[in-house]
């Protein structure tokens, strides 16, 4: 007789890669526009998480070790991913976890294409527009300028990374956040998400890698705050054509790689190549 009672063990690793095959085909079989939407969400929690870690970084590095203060910018930016993983949404890092299902046979590149491609597009809408958000609302203001100068130096530090560089930046950040995907996996309540989501998301950003949806907050909202909110200061780097061709382009094939090879790659060939 089966027990009704709910497990509450976590999963095992083998168990985690069979439940990531399934959500990989449930993932590509939802309607286009429940994806999209889905997505226009994640890229609007990620940039909350962004703004809330500029606010955090204003002013910070004067007052606190240099360490101690990415730590705390890192913290408060893992609000995005826990928005995502607890509120339900679909973002284009955690679904190149797709792969594993690819991998496995049961999704054909053209699904796993299919779904990159709507999720990354909504994911765009949502940043975009909380960027477009926080100019109006003039939040480049707050703390007498502080945000805006914090937001305007992050942005222009991206766009000044070099095509490798940020390439092996994108690689180091998605493997870390598909790993706090992974653990997701294994969760059985809320409460274990969000722990097992905070470390892996402050650590890539206390340590500086890189996040293709992040930046498409980051950098768009110092733009609009400098090209239409009046921010001023010092960004040689910082425009349009380095974001898109500098930055975001190489930052998204690393997330691809470091999400698709060094986790769903891995993890599938370990737990799933003997069925």
């Amino acid at each position: 007789m089966n027990d009704p009672r709910p497990r509450l063990d976590a999963l095992t690793p083998p168990e985690m890669a069979e439940k990531a095959e399934a959500v990989g085909v449930a993932k590509a079989g939802l309607p286009a526009a429940t994806t999209f939407a889905l997505a226009v969400l994640a890229g609007a929690f990620i940039a909350l998480g962004g703004m809330f870690a500029t606010a955090v970084a204003a002013g910070g590095p004067g007052a606190w070790p240099w360490g101690v203060h990415r730590l705390f910018v890192g913290t408060a930016f893992s609000l995005g991913l826990v928005l995502v993983v607890v509120g339900g949404a679909e973002l284009f890092t955690g679904n190149v976890l797709l792969v594993m299902a690819w991998r496995s046979g049961r999704l054909g590149a053209g699904r796993v294409l299919r779904n990159w491609a709507l999720v990354l597009a909504g994911n765009a809408v949502g940043a975009l527009g909380t960027a477009a958000l926080a100019t109006v609302a003039e939040f480049h203001a707050f703390g007498a300028g502080q945000v805006g100068a914090a937001a305007l130096a992050t942005a222009d530090a991206k766009c000044a990374l070099g095509f490798p560089r940020a390439l092996a930046l994108g690689v180091l950040c998605n493997a870390l956040v598909c790993l706090a995907v992974w653990m997701n996996l294994a969760a059985r309540t809320s409460a274990d998400r969000v722990l097992v989501t905070i470390p892996p998301i402050a650590a890539f950003v206390a340590c500086g890698f890189e996040h293709s949806v992040a930046n498409l907050y980051a950098v768009p909202a110092a733009l609009l705050a400098r090209d239409l909110g009046g921010l001023e200061g010092a960004a040689p780097h910082l425009g349009w054509g380095a974001f898109l061709v500098d930055n975001l382009l190489p930052v998204t094939l690393g997330n691809v790689i470091g999400g698709g090879v060094l986790v769903a790659v891995v993890y599938q060939w370990v737990y799933l190549r003997r069925r």
